[in-house]
């Protein structure tokens, strides 16, 4: 290791953040020639056409956060009572705003849970903490939106942790018999 060089220093967070910005990183043409065997031509045009379709929205790394110390994966489902709009738009607005929350969307047909989100957290002591500072504390009334909620911690050992996109690649590829 470089001296003095650290995974979570300024430097190297700063350069994580900037790969993954929109076309910050396109895959090298010769390397994705090597792997699949077509022509330049037809890599550069298939990339450009998937791109425009919105397909590929951008390039960047994949990140384990746990070696940064992030051990705990939370999913939360909740019950919120939807008729309490202005309420539900502040917590929607802090949710969007917590940077631990790296999911947070609506629920169809899972008994009464209609909002998951999923955090990251160095542990259940920083979790709880965060969301009494954050969420508890801070959003008056939160009681009255809230119904009913379910929490589930995920850590280690993980059994399989795959690519959404490899996965739903081999999924359509299965469908159309190209394996």
């Amino acid at each position: 290791m470089v001296s003095g060089m650290r995974i979570d220093d300024e430097v190297r967070l700063t350069l994580l953040n900037a790969l993954l910005k929109k076309n910050a990183v396109k895959p090298s043409l010769q390397e994705l020639k090597r792997i699949t065997g077509y022509h330049k031509a037809t890599i550069v045009s298939s990339l450009k056409f998937l791109e425009e379709q919105g397909l590929i929205s951008g390039y960047g790394p994949k990140i384990d956060f746990r070696k940064f110390g992030y051990k705990l994966e939370v999913t939360t489902l909740l019950q919120v009572n939807l008729s309490k709009k202005d309420l539900f738009s502040v917590f929607s607005e802090k949710v969007k705003q917590d940077s631990h929350a790296y999911w947070f969307s609506g629920m169809l047909g899972v008994k009464h849970w209609n909002v998951l989100i999923k955090h990251i957290f160095q542990d259940v002591e920083s979790y709880q903490k965060h969301m009494q500072q954050e969420y508890y504390n801070a959003i008056p009334g939160i009681y009255d939106l809230i119904e009913d909620r379910e929490i589930i911690f995920t850590t280690e050992p993980v059994y399989k942790s795959a690519s959404r996109t490899k996965s739903l690649i081999e999924v359509i590829k299965k469908s159309k018999g190209f394996v």
